[in-house]
């Protein structure tokens, strides 16, 4: 297992940022709750955008995959030509396809592209911005915080 600092996340935010803007610069970004949340924050704020949404998928529970893929709380990109779809990481890439195959059906105007600091090389889907290529589990920084009993 891996541990994925914020000094991490500060400095990665600030690389694809500058890709996103030189090779795709989106209208808006979708992050997908809750692993690209404080990515897709991240490069929001890297990129002086204010049109970010949210997008809810199901596919783990704790550690372990579950046999469905549910995509719910899906923003309304009727107004956007440019979208770009943010998460922590692409493992198996199942949430992935499934998500993008979802806002494509419903929004065939917009140009999807995908951002990601992780992703593993046997993902069904590859993303179009990334950091860095895993096999490890990572434990991301923002999801060390819990309640203290």
């Amino acid at each position: 297992m891996r541990f994925y600092s914020f000094d991490e996340m500060d400095r990665d935010a600030r690389v694809i940022a500058k890709q996103v803007r030189d090779e795709f610069m989106p209208d808006a970004i979708v992050a997908i709750a809750r692993g690209g949340l404080t990515f897709g924050h991240a490069l929001a704020n890297a990129l002086d955008m204010r049109t970010i949404f949210s997008i809810n998928s199901i596919h783990y529970a704790d550690t372990k995959k579950l046999d469905t893929i549910d995509v719910f709380n899906v923003p309304d990109l009727e107004l956007y030509k440019r979208v770009l779809l943010v998460d922590d990481i692409i493992d198996s890439g199942d949430s992935m396809v499934e998500i993008k195959r979802v806002l494509l059906e419903k929004f065939p105007q917009i140009e999807l592209k995908t951002a990601v600091i992780f992703y593993k090389p046997k993902a069904l889907i590859q993303p179009d911005f990334k950091i860095s290529k895993t096999d490890e589990w990572i434990n991301f920084f923002w999801e060390n915080y819990t309640i203290e009993e």
